[in-house]
């Protein structure tokens, strides 16, 4: 609708965050650029979560919002065969497919397919493949107390007709609703009342193509940590009344992960105070972000709450929080492909499945993009597996589960956490984006030689023997039990003290080793390292998905009458109907159809 909006972040100005940041190395192995250009606008970067195991490190970066459209615009005018458009939508063309040659010559049932789109400027436009990525603009409607503004987000309008060019057709149509917090003018804050939160000093990336000295220079942005007080919670209270969530004004559902503050009060009434983070919207603005204060509430309401804060008592704002309701379509009418069930030929992806979260509608545009493009050429689709991506965990509980609120990715929904971390998402997924022809042979290249020097290093610790005498100081000093024995390298890093960077001074033929490994050394003995350190969990976790793969060949999809299966449970009856799985696996992952269910399908199978 504006080419100068194209990118905007319409809420916070990072990208990547727990679960998130592995999504966003995903699209970043298969070929897509976020990951560079997150890396060439990132104004401070954080490795999640290193307390814990590396199945739970994820990489976030706070962005500079203006160079982060800019250098997607660039990125954009030079791809080869993309041709950018501005104007708006009016309404999905849908053609019987009764009159196409394909569906005759397969003597198949007529099925509406999508042809094109008209546009307010009254272009119109064919293709063979269309994706829909509207985000939050389907009717959107913006909520600042009892005040209404039709918008897709703050000072753009929204698309009114075009859901209704595509409910007409059968799928179905809901609501949700989301929300952004006020924007402060630093100028206005008192940065000595709030603790400083900076970034990561290493050159850590999110793309595999990025060089790390490239990567560091203007990271030193940091972040600020303030706390909500119970006299900034009396006041929101008191507004509650004028409240849109709780006086009935908005009905749709909203997200349980990311809670205004007005839902933190009412949820959590014994809580005195609520963390709040300030994160910089970039280098050359004062334009801060309120992380952990997204609100509906009225704008005086906002203002008076906030300036109770110390840091915030001179408070000067750019614009308030609000919320905003749209419309999103039921995911689990879609294919795996994210192509429409009921209308071929119409691809969705991003909020308008029900998602929310830059990443999560970045790696299902990226899906759809491919499979839009195979399907014009009569390819098969790709398919992620819940054991190959986080991606593809994210479709398969869309399509299989569908969604009540708001789908954010966390690491818990991925059940083969240990396989898909965020440092291995290029050994991952590099080589199937080859295949599809959206990596490069560069970055196939990149990968091969990654992957040989990581299988290096993993066969050094395999045949190298340490002695005693060679480590035993350096073990008193970190704390750990000395050898009473020599043994190999890879026995030692089995110990949760010793890394492959702490063991290297005392072995000089290991130093030699590194020091003839690229320059992303650090990154390709990290995942070295971890290979090592977790074999047996990462072994245990392969053999479980092959497990669950043998139920993915098995194809269900109109092989049974659900409705005559007295035997299956009523409510795994009902949702077998509704959502008619392709696979056994699936089946399996519906909520409301048990274990039971499932037997009782692979017995009538064996039959």
């Amino acid at each position: 609708m504006d080419m100068n909006k194209i990118a905007q972040m319409s809420c916070n100005p990072a990208v990547g965050g727990i679960a998130k940041g592995q999504i966003v190395r995903e699209i970043d192995a298969l070929g897509g650029a976020m990951g560079r250009v997150t890396d060439a606008t990132t104004i401070q970067f954080r490795m999640l979560n290193r307390s814990k195991g590396p199945a739970m490190w994820s990489p976030r970066a706070q962005c500079d919002r203006g160079k982060f459209i800019w250098a997607w615009r660039e990125v954009l005018e030079n791809t080869p065969n993309l041709h950018i458009w501005q104007d708006q939508v009016r309404r999905l063309i849908v053609e019987d497919c009764s009159v196409c040659r394909d569906t005759v010559a397969a003597n198949k049932p007529a099925q509406p397919t999508a042809t094109g789109v008209e546009t307010y400027l009254g272009m119109t436009f064919h293709a063979k493949s269309i994706i829909l990525t509207a985000g939050t603009f389907l009717n959107g409607l913006m909520h600042i107390g009892r005040v209404k503004l039709p918008g897709g987000r703050c000072a753009e309008p929204p698309s009114l007709e075009l859901a209704e060019s595509i409910a007409i057709h059968g799928i179905r149509v809901a609501r949700m609703k989301t929300g952004t917090p006020v924007r402060i003018d630093a100028r206005s804050v008192d940065f000595s009342l709030m603790t400083e939160q900076p970034g990561d000093t290493e050159g850590r990336k999110f793309s595999y193509m990025s060089l790390p000295a490239a990567v560091t220079a203007g990271r030193d942005m940091p972040c600020f940590i303030t706390y909500t007080n119970e006299a900034v919670h009396e006041r929101l209270r008191a507004g509650l009344p004028d409240s849109p969530l709780y006086n009935g004004q908005i009905q749709s559902i909203g997200p349980r992960y990311c809670p205004s503050i007005e839902t933190k009060l009412v949820t959590f009434p014994d809580k005195d105070q609520h963390q709040l983070f300030l994160e910089p919207e970039g280098t050359n603005t004062n334009e801060y972000y309120l992380n952990g204060f997204s609100s509906s509430l009225p704008i005086d309401v906002q203002i008076e709450a906030l300036k109770l804060i110390p840091a915030f008592r001179n408070l000067e704002i750019f614009r308030p929080g609000y919320a905003i309701e749209y419309d999103f379509f039921d995911p689990t009418q879609l294919h795996h492909s994210l192509e429409s069930r009921v209308i071929h030929g119409l691809f969705l992806a991003g909020q308008v499945n029900g998602t929310t979260g830059y990443e999560e509608a970045a790696g299902q545009g990226l899906i759809a993009g491919i499979n839009a493009a195979r399907r014009c050429t009569n390819e098969e689709p790709l398919i992620l597996h819940r054991d190959e991506a986080y991606i593809g965990v994210l479709i398969d509980d869309l399509v299989c589960k569908g969604v009540d609120e708001p789908y954010r990715m966390f690491t818990s929904r991925a059940e083969y956490r240990i396989l898909l971390r965020q440092d291995n998402a290029d050994a991952r997924l590099t080589e199937i984006g080859h295949r599809m022809g959206v990596a490069t042979n560069e970055r196939l290249q990149h990968y091969l030689k990654k992957k040989e020097e990581v299988e290096r290093i993993i066969h050094f610790a395999e045949n190298f023997s340490v002695k005693m005498n060679d480590v035993n100081g350096l073990f008193e000093s970190l704390g750990t039990a000395p050898l009473s024995r020599g043994c190999k390298l890879m026995e030692l890093l089995g110990r949760p003290q010793l890394t492959i960077a702490n063991l290297s001074p005392a072995l000089p033929q290991l130093r030699e080793l590194l020091d003839t490994i690229s320059a992303r050394r650090d990154e390709i003995a990290e995942e070295a390292e971890i290979e090592i350190k977790y074999k047996g969990y990462i072994m245990r976790e392969v053999e479980q998905a092959q497990k669950m793969h043998r139920l993915e060949d098995i194809r269900i999809r109109g092989r049974f009458d659900y409705s005559t299966l007295q035997s299956i449970s009523t409510e795994g009856r009902q949702k077998l109907i509704r959502h008619d799985p392709e696979t056994l696996a699936q089946a399996s992952r519906i909520p409301g159809v048990s274990p039971s269910d499932i037997n009782v399908l692979l017995v009538l199978l064996g039959r």
